[in-house]
């Protein structure tokens, strides 16, 4: 036999959707955080598969392009270890990533002079073009997604998600 959901009311959408599924197979369950944390993961879904579409023509992937703005934004170039703390990659890779960066001419290693076995990445120009060109197109993309929604419910919609991801950040630590 196959579940059959109603049709979508018309005020719903995909996540109520969900929720209403999830309460008519699991009606002892409460569902109320998928309201919350349902749109949340849908959201950062649908716009990261938006980022990966833009970026298919710069010929890097998004956790390329994360690495590549982990060093753009630095003052310095940084250990690999300290790329992967902030892009929460795997130390293997970030070390994939940083091979094909360094193939495509767009990250250099560099020596550490205080201690040889260490390598720093630094962005080279080309990689600093391609981060100058491709950031800001995904920050009107963001602004696009936030359409419809004035200053003042932006900042209280980022200082509520800032609540839910310190409680996601405690729950990482060990």
């Amino acid at each position: 036999m196959v579940f059959m959901s109603p049709a979508p009311r018309p005020d719903e959408d995909f996540t109520d959707r969900v929720r209403r599924e999830w309460a008519e197979t699991h009606p002892d369950v409460d569902t109320s955080p998928i309201e919350v944390m349902g749109r949340i993961t849908r959201i950062g879904s649908q716009a990261l598969q938006q980022l990966d579409r833009a970026l298919d023509a710069s010929g890097v992937s998004r956790a390329e392009f994360d690495v590549l703005c982990v060093l753009a934004r630095s003052d310095r170039p940084l250990r690999a270890s300290e790329v992967t703390a902030v892009t929460m990659l795997s130390g293997a890779s970030t070390t994939k990533h940083v091979d094909r960066l360094g193939r495509l001419g767009l990250v250099e290693r560099l020596p550490f002079e205080r201690d040889g076995r260490v390598v720093l990445l630094h962005l080279t120009e080309a990689g600093r073009a391609l981060v100058d060109t491709e950031f800001p197109q995904r920050v009107e993309r963001d602004r696009q997604f936030l359409e419809g929604l004035d200053e003042d419910e932006c900042a209280v919609l980022a200082g509520l998600l800032r609540r839910i991801a310190a409680n996601v950040e405690s729950g990482l630590r060990p």
